[in-house]
């Protein structure tokens, strides 16, 4: 059977895997990639029918637990897991799960964004189409990013759900500025002076209606709200809220691995090399990409070839990601713990013990659809590949 032509080497069937690769990359980024959970006797099955669970997106970590409905146990919200596992892994001087790829988790809706743009560009093979497509991409997403992380308030163009992740993991920290309702404290004040006021017969004019926030404009008035709380130190050491990905990078950083364990003398390093890795990695993407696609130029040669088979890898390279910081959380932990351990390897893969703990780490749907992503992208250039030496 002779496959229909879209180009030299491009059949149908390849411009349809890669397409359907590319529409992958919208739930891989939306669903959980990995879990882990821990089970202990102090935590009953009828408590915690999957133990203490937390699910690991690309863009943070999220609680794991569901609610439990039974006849013993009624609960409006399902418990906080990933705060529920920080104050476990605490007593043995194990920092926040949070603390975790700051880098990673704030990079990879850009990263899925190029992902995207190489993928596309690869089956333009016209090599002046692919270069004006590829460049423009990049363009967009390199002033996406430097607005993101560089400009005032430029954490308006980040993920949503990134930013709620960062509020979440502060807990209370970040709570402690707002009511239940989402008010100020100044807000606050005057809600509960009306109430007194209309309560003693005394009249008092109705403020204007608080306009409705949306998730996101909710998570950055939380985290503005938790970052200035902290600059109520002297008025030399404190900082303006800028609101960009920089700062929450590194003040998040920091409040995180401070969060059990007070100790800038070694915390503050790790977070001045985190605040330049980010800058590294950021400009470091932008120019290797701008390299790739100029080095692409020509069609089928080694460097368009990396343009679909990169982005192949993107299974592997979580693994890998993954299992290094599980190695960094092992070997760095703090001396303030109530317990002290020798450095070890948590486990990546499948069960482990842990002192009285079970542990469990195992693949989610993401990380299945991530495969799938991989198996097309590795289909469509054994195909290209036969194609192009006039195979059947």
């Amino acid at each position: 059977m002779v496959a229909l032509k879209t180009g030299k080497g491009n059949t149908v069937p390849v411009v349809l895997l890669v397409l359907a690769a590319v529409a992958l990359l919208v739930p891989i980024y939306s669903l959980p990639i990995w879990w882990v959970s821990l089970e202990a006797p102090n935590y009953p099955e009828e408590a915690f029918p999957d133990g203490v669970r937390i699910l690991f997106h690309l863009n943070g970590v999220f609680n794991g637990c569901r609610v439990v409905e039974n006849t013993e146990i009624q609960e409006g919200d399902a418990l906080d897991c990933v705060h529920e596992m920080d104050t476990i892994n605490h007593y043995v001087g194990m920092y926040p799960i949070a603390a975790g790829g700051p880098i990673e988790v704030s990079f990879s809706m850009f990263v899925v964004a190029l992902l995207g743009v190489l993928l596309v560009g690869f089956l333009l093979e016209k090599p002046a189409l692919r270069i004006s497509f590829t460049g423009l991409g990049l363009v967009a997403i390199g002033v996406w990013m430097a607005l993101t992380w560089y400009s005032e308030g430029g954490l308006q163009y980040h993920d949503s759900g990134y930013l709620a992740g960062r509020a979440l993991v502060l807990g209370e920290d970040g709570d402690e500025d707002e009511t239940d309702e989402g008010l100020t404290p100044g807000e606050a004040v005057i809600a509960r002076l009306k109430a007194s006021l209309e309560g003693s017969g005394v009249g008092a004019e109705a403020p204007a209606e608080k306009a409705p926030r949306t998730e996101k404009e909710a998570a950055i008035a939380q985290l503005r709200s938790a970052f200035l709380a902290d600059q109520r130190g002297p008025e030399a050491e404190r900082v303006s809220w800028k609101g960009n990905g920089q700062q929450l990078l590194s003040w998040h950083f920091r409040k995180t691995l401070g969060r059990y364990f007070n100790d800038p003398t070694r915390i503050e390093p790790m977070v001045a090399g985190m605040a330049r890795s980010a800058g590294i990695a950021l400009w470091g993407t932008l120019i290797g990409m701008a390299v790739l696609i100029v080095a692409a130029r020509r069609t089928n040669g080694p460097f368009h070839w990396l343009m679909l088979l990169l982005p192949a890898t993107l299974p592997v390279l979580f693994v890998m990601e993954y299992a290094a910081w599980l190695w960094w959380y092992g070997h760095n932990m703090s001396d303030m713990g109530a317990f002290t351990l020798k450095p070890f390897m948590p486990t990546v893969f499948g069960q482990g013990k842990v002192a009285q703990f079970t542990t469990s780490s195992y693949p989610e749907m993401g990380f299945w659809l991530m495969v799938a992503f991989s198996a097309l992208l590795i289909s469509a250039a054994l195909l290209r590949r036969r194609d192009l030496r006039g195979g059947s």
